[in-house]
């Protein structure tokens, strides 16, 4: 994503009301409190973290809905990461993160995690496959070949109680609408599926549980989409969610996904997922009742994200 204009009009806030929003609806949108008998696992493009100049009271803002949750995958963290460290600074001791190189638009892959619930295990790294088996990834009315990613989903294995899991954290190519970047976009998407099936049917796999998560650029989380068929085609589930609403704060596409393997992971999804949707209350006076909304999405673009972040709850 390239980076959004900066805001030129003056707008201030007070941080207090303005957590205070925020935790309102997060008791509205039903989001548990962490406890130790759950997992609460989060996805959330943060647009450009680390390009766009957040100032101290944004970033508090980001780290109070961090906190909620005990991993979150972050996409869009520029190869400068040092508003991610000081949102580590903003968040309980216990927190910890793992991030991948930067890769296509500079960006790193991150995972923020609670230590004091999640031990990182020995696989960490990158979905691979060498150039022979490219030509494994097709799909029916697509002619343009698959040449790899061009930001590498990253994957890191976690000890939680006695089980282990694989979360991998995607941002897929989106490129525009036209049909090339499309099919471009449908065959990555397909990848993320093949390399999960392939997990799924190795007697070498080094986790039975794998959880899939993040931007997958996908317009409609539905059959029909090409996106959707593509993570769906080999198994992958996308289980529906308590309120569907869309994960982009313009209401129009259902972007970011969190996707599980039936028969194993799926067992520890008991229906409790969600999209959190902070901008239904953040900054109601720039709002102003929708007589602000070019000035307040333009804002919130910049100082938070584009994206909203979607959750899910996992326990045995």
């Amino acid at each position: 994503m390239a980076v959004f204009p900066k805001p030129t009009f003056p707008f201030s806030y007070d941080i207090s009301a303005e957590i205070q929003n925020l935790r309102t609806h997060k008791a509205t949108r039903q989001i548990p409190a962490r406890s130790n008998n759950a997992l609460l696992v989060a996805t959330w493009n943060i647009a450009n973290l680390g390009a766009q100049q957040r100032r101290d009271q944004d970033r508090a803002l980001i780290a109070e809905i961090l906190s909620w949750f005990d991993i979150i995958a972050i996409q869009e963290c520029r190869e400068n990461f040092g508003d991610l460290d000081d949102l580590m600074h903003r968040l309980d001791g216990t927190y910890r993160f793992l991030m991948s190189d930067a890769s296509g638009n500079n960006e790193r892959m991150v995972f923020i995690y609670d230590s004091s619930k999640l031990s990182p295990l020995e696989e960490i790294g990158e979905i691979a496959f060498p150039p022979s088996d490219y030509k494994a990834i097709k799909l029916p009315g697509v002619t343009q070949k698959f040449e790899g990613f061009d930001r590498t989903p990253y994957l890191v294995s976690f000890e939680y109680e006695q089980t282990s899991f694989i979360f991998v954290n995607v941002h897929l190519f989106y490129g525009d609408e036209k049909p090339k970047s499309i099919d471009r976009r449908s065959l990555e998407t397909f990848a993320v599926a093949k390399w999960a099936d392939r997990r799924h049917h190795s007697n070498h796999a080094f986790t039975r549980e794998l959880v899939a998560m993040g931007d997958f650029n996908m317009p409609k989380s539905q059959p029909g989409d090409p996106i959707f068929n593509a993570l769906t085609k080999l198994g992958l589930e996308v289980p529906d969610h308590s309120i569907q609403i869309a994960s982009n704060i313009v209401d129009d596409a259902n972007y970011d996904q969190v996707a599980f393997l039936p028969g194993t992971t799926k067992k520890w999804f008991h229906g409790v997922k969600g999209v959190f949707d902070y901008d239904r209350v953040i900054f109601p006076a720039l709002w102003d009742n929708g007589k602000g909304k070019k000035k307040f999405l333009a804002y919130l673009r910049y100082y938070l994200s584009d994206h909203r972040p979607m959750w899910v709850q996992l326990s045995q």
